[in-house]
């Protein structure tokens, strides 16, 4: 016990000169320094970690990852052999479901994720659509179903019976898709282990509960699959003729957020200031971007950094003269895709503690207006 405490300690020291913000300590769930990212691609010591259960220990010798279930040839593969696999690589942004839920008034339950659980990475692995392939998947497989080795008792109601694993199972339209990849690599090096180590699902343009790390089994399945994630957790309330029915999270919705200034920063006034955040979706590009730096009465169009790139985040800027006055003002950021779809002005309660993509409010100070 103590050996692995003290392995423990070490590596929390690490995860807090590196700048990620702790919500809780075991399972890990870290938030990024959302402010102070200034590149593309997230650092991979500076990207957020959303785990359910303790940290599982795999090793690249015993490692196998098993493709079974509606298949006409189940196999299995060690890591060397989906390492040896002709590979893809591709840029995704991860976002929690639950990011921004400290926004949420009045304050509910959950990890209370300011803006930092989304970050942007480089991800290389073999496409999962390789391996149904290769399986033979058959012809009425409705879903693809992921396993990790993570496994625990969930502590939210309604409790399962025994100790489950976590999984999350993806429509095979989804599943078939070139993005969605069995992935080794972030950021062009081996996993980390706290990123799912030694191989992850990355879903591009679903929220980040559907990319499965310290990934062990691939399952197709000919009828819906009804696990505790996709029913009692990341699920949202539906409408089926005129009833309300339970659905399982999927698409991250449209989203932009400002990382600088910082929430009660305070700036001077009559001087240039540089408004700058990112901007994502799920499955259609983010083409427009807005400002309003007076509570959302007036908007100005901001500068794009990034070129638009499905699946991950682009950038944008804005230059702003500062009020001449003093005060405290409110600014927000709303985003546009390329259907003419702009974020919604107020959260969706059928999400429950999920989906926050309305504008977030920042409050900032122009000049000491905090002492007066």
């Amino acid at each position: 016990m103590e050996g692995s405490k003290a392995r423990y300690v070490d590596n929390t020291s690490q995860l807090f000169s590196a700048g990620l913000t702790i919500r809780q300590k075991e399972p890990k769930n870290l938030e990024a320094p959302f402010d102070r990212i200034d590149s593309y691609l997230t650092p991979t010591e500076l990207f957020y970690i959303r785990s359910h259960f303790p940290t599982p220990a795999l090793d690249h010798a015993s490692y196998k990852l098993r493709i079974g279930g509606a298949v006409r040839s189940p196999f299995a593969l060690s890591y060397d052999e989906l390492r040896n696999m002709p590979s893809e690589t591709r840029v995704a942004t991860l976002e929690c479901a639950g990011n921004s839920r400290v926004f949420l008034v009045p304050q509910v339950q959950g990890a209370q994720w300011e803006l930092g659980a989304v970050s942007n990475a480089e991800w290389t692995g073999v496409p999962l659509r390789v391996l149904l392939e290769r399986a033979g998947l058959a012809e009425d497989a409705c879903e693809i179903v992921l396993e990790g080795a993570d496994r625990g008792t969930p502590k939210e109601e309604p409790v399962p019976p025994v100790p489950i694993s976590y999984t999350w199972s993806l429509p095979r339209t989804k599943a078939l898709r070139s993005e969605v990849l069995i992935a080794y690599q972030m950021n062009g090096r081996e996993l980390p282990r706290d990123h799912g180590f030694p191989v992850r699902a990355i879903v591009p343009g679903h929220y980040g509960m559907a990319s499965v790390k310290w990934l062990t089994g691939i399952q197709a399945v000919r009828e819906p699959f009804h696990g505790y994630w996709q029913t009692s957790d990341y699920a949202y309330w539906a409408e089926m003729e005129g009833k309300p029915v339970r659905r399982a999270l999927g698409e991250m919705q449209l989203k932009s957020e400002i990382a600088r200034p910082r929430v009660y920063e305070t700036l001077a006034p009559n001087r240039i200031y540089t408004i700058s955040g990112a901007a994502w979706a799920g499955e259609t590009d983010v083409t427009e971007i807005a400002v309003s730096t007076d509570g959302g009465r007036t908007w100005t169009e901001a500068e794009f950094v990034d070129p638009v790139r499905r699946h991950a985040w682009r950038r944008w800027k804005l230059d702003w003269l500062t009020p001449k006055e003093p005060g405290q003002y409110t600014l927000l950021a709303r985003a546009k895709d390329a259907a003419g779809v702009i974020q919604p002005d107020k959260h969706d309660r059928n999400y429950g503690t999920y989906v926050i993509n309305h504008p977030l409010p920042i409050e900032v100070f122009v000049g000491d207006s905090r002492g007066s």
